[in-house]
């Protein structure tokens, strides 16, 4: 396994990569996180499969993008960083916001698409967590978003169903994350591109359903029952828009079932891209 800083449209960007034998498959955070919430896949599949996660744009130890501020521009991004490393067929694993920009990939380039796993995904309809909502809002928000332990346990609450979920990796990877100069203030932004006081925008989520009903690869969608954040209905529609999608709901389960629920979620990738 090894960590590297590759330059993608003018900034650092970190990922790692198992090396394993099977095909490639890039692991995608969601809103505020890093590469280390996909660490128990890593642990388990990394052998067996070649994961690739990143740190997206102003995430993690990544730089932000100017290129890189909406759905469109971070997939151009991952695809940058796959021709880097070599890539030219992938399985497209993502969480939350890692999920719809996973689904913008595959409609960017569909013939390089082995499959889609879609774990909780954000931008499916407008209902949103409702702290999100009022963080929309200008002053408000910085004032919740302040760095600190509250916003540690803030964003583990809103993560996870069962806090003993957050394995001391994860836990360092966010208190390192909260306390990244510029972190906040990314993170508002990517929030207000795709929320505004009345929940994620109309034009966001309605792109995504257009692309579900054309997609033409095997499509797996994923949803924690407990989630708080994205409600599972949202889930349950994009897979009746979804021509031969396979849903699964997880039961005591909230919005990251990577981490919750690792030994299932690492049996279900095992089965589909194995």
């Amino acid at each position: 396994m090894t960590d590297s800083i590759v330059a993608i449209h003018g900034a650092s960007i970190r990922c790692r990569d198992s090396g394993g034998e099977g095909p490639a498959v890039l692991m995608t955070h969601g809103i505020g996180e890093s590469l280390e919430f996909w660490h128990r896949q890593f642990d388990d599949l990394g052998p067996s499969l070649r994961l690739i996660a990143w740190d997206m744009p102003g995430h993690g130890l990544s730089d932000e993008s100017a290129d890189a501020m909406d759905l469109e521009g971070q997939a151009r991004a991952a695809w940058s960083l796959l021709d880097h490393l070599g890539v030219q067929r992938v399985h497209l694993v993502g969480n939350s916001l890692g999920a719809a920009m996973s689904l913008r990939m595959a409609a960017q380039a569909p013939a390089r698409v082995s499959s889609l796993v879609l774990a909780n995904s954000a931008a499916l309809g407008p209902e949103v967590f409702g702290a999100f909502r009022l963080m929309a809002l200008p002053w408000l928000g910085e004032l919740m978003n302040r760095p600190g332990p509250t916003a540690v346990a803030q964003q583990i609450k809103a993560i996870v169903l069962r806090p003993e979920a957050i394995t001391p990796p994860v836990r360092t990877a966010i208190e390192r994350n909260v306390r990244r100069p510029g972190a906040a203030a990314h993170f508002l932004k990517q929030l207000r591109a795709m929320t505004t006081l009345r929940g994620q925008r109309e034009a966001v989520w309605t792109r995504s359903h257009q692309i579900l009903q054309g997609l033409r690869v095997p499509t797996r969608i994923v949803h924690g029952e407990q989630d708080v954040v994205l409600p599972i209905a949202h889930s349950v529609r994009a897979h009746g828009l979804c021509k031969g999608s396979e849903l699964v709901r997880l039961k005591d389960c909230g919005h990251t079932p990577q981490l919750e629920q690792p030994e299932v979620f690492n049996a279900l990738l095992r089965k589909w891209l194995l």
